[in-house]
């Protein structure tokens, strides 16, 4: 496919999305904006440049090498970066030399090396982490996150850490379970943690097929990549 038609179908499957936020929002009641991070897993750096004229300013990431070398090719478009992926404890300090936002911080040995990380990082202001919550039902085998009873001393650590900044909550549904009873646990784990820390406003959750019933929930950011992107490329 050209760059022409590339950016065409990006275009409207973008609008698409976007409609699709507006609608959400206005449904619950809301005036504010729902911020839209496009996830751009697998696919070319190319892409990031055809978003970023589009109007896209936040893109996320799963994987430290990929993003890693997106976030230097395409250094020069001034764009917001959010690391998405289970992190691991020795690839933090490199994944905070380029990432703006780190919405999977789920533990706290991850504290030292995101802030020796953005501290070896020649840019002002701590990096926004968000502390990602497991949704997972109890007895269930946790993917990822931070379990509930956790995230209040978490969350702590995180706004007692030098060259960190506590922005929010993330997580993800758990795969078989109604996304709404889901977020809705999501959206009271918030409210107890914005009791504490005031600044703490972002709640990131969402992806391509569940936008809805998080921004019902009040998620701030939705993480939308096929939605917008079409499927992941079969090399990987």
């Amino acid at each position: 496919m050209s760059a022409e038609g590339r950016e065409a179908e990006l275009a409207a499957a973008l609008a698409a999305v976007r409609a699709r936020v507006v609608a959400a929002t206005r449904a619950a009641g809301r005036d504010d904006e729902v911020e839209l991070v496009v996830v751009t897993k697998f696919f070319p750096a190319s892409d990031v440049r055809l978003l970023a004229g589009l109007g896209v300013g936040a893109v996320g990431e799963n994987r430290h090498q990929e993003a890693a070398a997106k976030a230097a090719e395409t250094a020069d478009l001034g764009l917001r970066w959010h690391f998405i992926g289970g992190l691991q404890s020795n690839k933090a300090a490199a994944v905070a030399a380029y990432a703006d936002v780190v919405e999977s911080l789920d533990r706290p040995k991850l504290l030292a090396p995101l802030a020796r990380g953005r501290a070896e990082r020649d840019v002002a202001g701590p990096l926004d982490c968000l502390v990602q919550v497991s949704l997972d039902p109890p007895g269930a085998e946790h993917r990822a996150g931070c379990p509930p009873e956790q995230v209040a001393e978490l969350c702590d650590a995180v706004a007692g850490t030098d060259g960190l900044r506590l922005a929010g909550l993330m997580a993800v549904a758990p795969l078989g379970e109604d996304p709404a009873a889901a977020f809705a646990r999501l959206a009271d784990q918030a409210a107890r943690v914005r009791a504490e820390h005031p600044g703490a406003t972002v709640l990131s959750a969402g992806m391509s097929g569940d936008l809805e019933e998080a921004v019902a929930a009040g998620a701030t950011h939705v993480r939308v990549g096929s939605a917008v992107l079409g499927a992941r490329p079969r090399v990987q």
